[in-house]
């Protein structure tokens, strides 16, 4: 619904910013070689012309991939200003690597300038863009009116989404409900005008261009009376589904030649998504290795010295869509320590920890050797920690939406980890913060946990 009455707006927004792009290259390269810094030598022109074919649909793609033409709830200019920041360094980043591939040998001063320009023109754009939007709304350009049949929580969630888009031109005139108790109320600034049966009147008497039906699952059976009563009726209509009651990740629509289907457990990192995270985990895992080599020699060494039995401790553990994987970790434990308990929790003040075992694990030192599970793609740094098989049997059962924590590889660390959800604590919070992860994916929500991470430490570690 958003979508479609900003189509146009999106499409001349990704022709404006790709202008911006362009004229700010040019000006670059004209600025930097013809005015304050004028080169002595012969400039080829012709070859930042062709570069130029190569920053605009790089630039279009990075700017695409950071949902720049969608439609963001609630989205602010801080939040835009940060997403073009983003697809700037990515543009940056790909037209440093081409040109020390093929050899172009690029002004870094022209790229420099580029970067600057750009950012600040497409900023500057949208900022004046928004102020434009809002004042010919105001005005009452190009509207939509809708009425939205249902006012439940659907309709509360429909109506808050189309108040923080502004840009869609949507305005809603009245809500219809059969609950006598919301009658004349108003619910997100509108008024409830009367109940399911008063459809057709409410559209004889008012300007409305859209029927939106977010009825609340308890009034289902009203929805093909409702749709009888619009037969007649000139009105588009959209319907909504009520799925707040059923746990889901990311839900999205697929057409189905020609059927609708829609995804209720859909894992957002496919695709593009996933190539980022993984990309960013392999640079960060490969770098921290590198830095944590000699600590990492230092703790095998202690823990050869200061017990019997290996120095790694490998353990079957569940991962992305509930694959097993052998997690490796220092031996914190004296060697053979579940041949009797069999696997069991660990306490506080466990007495099968080794002396040497109690500092790792109060540091988390013991995790370390889980960066090879990283590299080898068995886990990601950020996701849901991963639990061990024989406990997961148990956990699914009991936790409503347990399983859907292997939606996405787990992780080093995560969004529970960090709020003090590990050990023996609430399996019902942790599953919750897992969700919330899942469900809010972004990179930078990973790099803002990794840093909570090194900031905070992990909590209830023991």
């Amino acid at each position: 619904m958003l979508h479609r009455h900003s189509e146009i707006f999106r499409g001349l927004l990704m022709v404006s910013d790709m202008l911006l792009v362009g004229g700010c290259w040019l000006l670059a390269y004209y600025v930097r070689f013809h005015t304050v810094f004028p080169s002595e030598s012969v400039v080829d022109a012709q070859l930042y012309l062709v570069a130029l074919g190569g920053v605009l649909p790089t630039s279009l793609f990075a700017f695409r991939a950071r949902g720049l033409y969608e439609p963001q709830r609630g989205g602010s200019l801080i939040r835009e200003a940060g997403a073009v920041i983003a697809a700037m360094f990515v543009t940056t980043v790909v037209l440093l690597a081409a040109d020390a591939a093929l050899r172009a040998h690029l002004s870094r001063g022209v790229i420099a300038g580029f970067v600057g320009l750009a950012t600040t023109s497409v900023v500057l754009f949208r900022l004046c863009g928004r102020a434009f939007l809002r004042r010919m709304r105001r005005k009452g350009y190009n509207l939509r009116y809708l009425l939205v049949v249902g006012a439940g929580e659907l309709a509360r969630e429909t109506i808050e989404s189309i108040h923080g888009h502004p840009e869609a031109g949507l305005r809603v005139v009245g809500m219809l409900s059969n609950d006598a108790g919301l009658q004349g109320r108003t619910i997100q600034g509108v008024r409830v005008l009367g109940g399911y049966a008063s459809v057709k009147s409410i559209l004889s008497r008012r300007q409305v261009d859209q029927v939106v039906i977010a009825l609340p699952r308890e009034d289902s059976d009203a929805l093909e009376k409702i749709l009888a009563d619009l037969d007649d009726e000139l009105v588009t209509v959209r319907l909504i589904p009520d799925l707040l009651h059923v746990m889901t990740l990311r839900s999205s629509v697929e057409d189905l030649d020609g059927l609708p289907v829609i995804n209720l457990r859909e894992s957002p990192l496919v695709g593009w998504a996933a190539l980022q995270k993984r990309v960013f985990d392999l640079v960060v895992t490969s770098l921290s290795m590198l830095v944590a080599a000699p600590l990492m020699l230092a703790i095998a060494a202690a823990v050869r010295l200061t017990s019997r039995g290996p120095v790694f401790y490998a353990q079957e553990r569940m991962g992305l869509d509930g694959r097993v994987f052998r997690c490796f970790k220092f031996r914190t434990m004296a060697h053979g320590a579940e041949e009797e308990t069999g696997p069991v929790w660990t306490a506080k003040k466990d007495p099968r920890r080794t002396q040497i075992g109690r500092f790792l694990r109060h540091t988390n030192f013991d995790e370390l050797p889980q960066l090879w599970n990283v590299l080898r793609g068995d886990m990601s740094l950020v996701g849901p920690r991963p639990e061990r098989p024989v406990f997961i049997e148990q956990f699914r059962r009991e936790i409503p939406g347990y399983m859907l924590r292997h939606k996405v590889k787990a992780g080093l660390t995560g969004w529970a980890q960090i709020h003090g959800w590990r050990g023996n604590t609430s399996l019902h919070e942790r599953v919750e913060h897992d969700i919330y992860y899942i469900q809010n994916w972004t990179l930078a929500l990973d790099v803002r946990i990794l840093f909570m991470t090194f900031w905070r430490g992990y909590r209830n570690a023991y």
